[in-house]
């Protein structure tokens, strides 16, 4: 059998960690630093901890929940809503 993907209208916002370390903060998203200096973020998500890179889409699920999208896959996916 084949389905569709119920349209569903979402919540989305680009991170760029300059961004971030400006104070632009992302809800859904944590940074963490490393004993050598190295920072990295991360979104707790229903499924455990994915790593945020430079350019990955924040999406507010249907329930609330967050996670993280690759730039190319939320292009092919969504198109933004006027």
């Amino acid at each position: 059998m084949k389905y569709r993907k119920k349209p569903v209208v979402i919540e989305a916002e680009q991170f760029f960690s300059k961004d971030w370390l400006k104070g632009k903060t992302i809800d859904g998203v944590e940074m963490e630093k490393s004993s050598n200096g190295k920072i990295s973020f991360w979104c707790p998500t229903l499924e455990g901890r994915h790593i945020v890179s430079e350019g990955d889409w924040i999406i507010t699920g249907v329930k609330g929940e967050k996670y993280p999208c690759k730039p190319d896959i939320f292009e092919l996916t969504y198109e933004k809503v006027k």
